[in-house]
């Protein structure tokens, strides 16, 4: 019975369209549709261009990404990578790191699904809601990893067209002039109310983590090379569409919501398009986007499930991780992986029961300094990798190496340091920094006892 469990490997159930959505879901996060708000008042229209910078920056890291996985087909993730070219240590480091990461956003959107759900049913203990969603995304996810990419397709789907009906309706507005709320519908609205940068320089700086926290989870799409039917088609088509992703879904859905509504008239007590919607006369319009809010957050969770099973099942084959953690079932998936995961992320529902309002905030900086440190460490595994003579064969290539990839990292680095400024997620940079140490340090503690694990 070992013996063939030993044997088993991870299905390659996941077609282009699959992909194809995972890679969309994976750049459209809740953060659009609910942290937009802050995020204009922060920045005014600049906060335009720290989309589109943080955009660029994104893609080249995905661009790293896939020029590691095509560089060997036959490894499952970026993290094998970390591990061919950084060493055993630092893949012990990034593996739990992003483990940490999709656990920390998977409670921080587990905890929304309760909040999202009181809009309509108010009645329901907010603790309620993330038990039933874990066990029901863990039960679909166990079916097969066909069921993971159906489910993200249509959360993915859902996310795509309220985008898209956001800025056709945009559009409309201003082609005719509409008002609302006092004001002319019009692309002047973006410099007509103190300027492109009507915050100031300070205001736009400060408007990127909230940005980068939007494009958590983008580098998803390199955990599924394992899985994926046709990688070498399938991994560059995805990565290379992420720039026309980028410009629609983040830079014109942010303009469009800005040129309807000057950014100081921006109502942070709600989503942006509420008011956009709203606005246009659409009764049911808070309804419409907290079901959108809703299934993206189905979404981060069902990509959390995913991400953390295939992360320790990477780990565990390559003794990072207990072994039983590699285990992978009939239907071949990593079971044991994704449910002690699952079973880690009901710990929400505890920290739901006793800090309701304070666990979402909490739980958000972390993740996010959590996903800036294993983007570090790909651009890095990245950057040593081209010093091999195997780069040169590869024709799926980083553009203006090494340049690229030496600014994706200072940006990055920049974004840490803004954060670290920030007294609101200075203790998450902190408590991030002390469990990045203890993973590099604990490697030595691992390496002496995972045979008696």
């Amino acid at each position: 019975m070992e013996n063939g469990n030993e044997q088993r490997e991870l299905s390659r159930g996941l077609k282009s369209r699959h992909i194809q959505m995972i890679a969309i879901g994976g750049a459209i996060g809740t953060g659009l549709f609910l942290g937009s708000g802050s995020a204009i008042k922060a920045a005014g229209p600049s906060l335009i261009l720290a989309y589109a910078i943080t955009g660029i920056f994104a893609y080249l890291m995905m661009r790293a990404v896939g020029e590691l996985l095509l560089s060997n087909t036959k490894m499952r993730s970026f993290i094998d990578f970390v591990r061919e070219y950084l060493g055993d240590k630092w893949e012990f480091a990034i593996g739990w790191a992003y483990w940490l990461s999709w656990a920390s956003l998977a409670m921080a959107d587990l905890t929304a699904t309760g909040i999202y759900l009181r809009y309509w049913f108010p009645f329901i203990p907010q603790w309620v809601t993330p038990l039933i969603v874990v066990l029901l995304l863990v039960g679909l996810n166990l079916v097969n990893v066909r069921w993971f990419g159906e489910l993200e397709s249509g959360f993915a789907s859902i996310k795509v067209i309220a985008i898209l009906a956001l800025i056709v309706a945009g559009l409309g507005l201003i082609a005719t002039g509409f008002h609302t709320g006092g004001h002319t519908a019009s692309f002047a609205n973006l410099v007509d109310h103190g300027g492109f940068f009507a915050t100031g320089f300070g205001g736009f700086l400060m408007a990127f983590p909230m940005v980068i926290f939007a494009f958590t989870g983008i580098e998803m799409v390199g955990l599924t090379a394992g899985e994926t039917e046709d990688p070498e088609r399938d991994l560059p088509k995805a990565i290379n569409s992420v720039p026309v992703r980028i410009g629609l879904f983040y830079v014109g859905a942010v303009a469009i919501i800005m040129a309807i509504y000057p950014w100081n008239d921006i109502n942070t007590a709600q989503s942006p398009f509420v008011q956009v919607f709203a606005g246009m006369g659409i009764k049911f319009a808070a309804d419409i986007v907290n079901f959108v809010v809703l299934t993206s957050a189905l979404s981060a969770a069902n990509s959390a499930i995913f991400s953390t099973s295939r992360t320790l099942y990477v780990l565990a084959k390559n003794n990072q991780a207990p072994k039983s953690l590699a285990k992978i079932s009939k239907n071949m998936v990593p079971v044991t992986g994704m449910l002690a995961s699952s079973l880690i992320f009901l710990a929400v529902v505890l920290l739901n029961y006793f800090f309701p309002s304070q666990i979402f905030t909490l739980i958000t900086g972390v993740a996010t300094i959590s996903f800036i440190f294993v983007w570090i460490l790909i651009m890095v595994a990245h950057i040593k990798y081209k010093a091999t003579e195997a780069s040169i064969e590869n024709p799926y290539k980083m553009p203006w190496f090494p340049a690229t990839s030496y600014l994706t990292i200072a940006f990055f680095l920049a974004v840490l340091v803004i954060l670290v400024l920030d007294k609101a997620t200075q203790v998450s940079v902190i408590a991030t920094i002390i469990f990045f140490i203890v993973m590099v340090g604990g490697y030595s503690f691992w390496t002496k006892h995972k045979q008696d694990i």
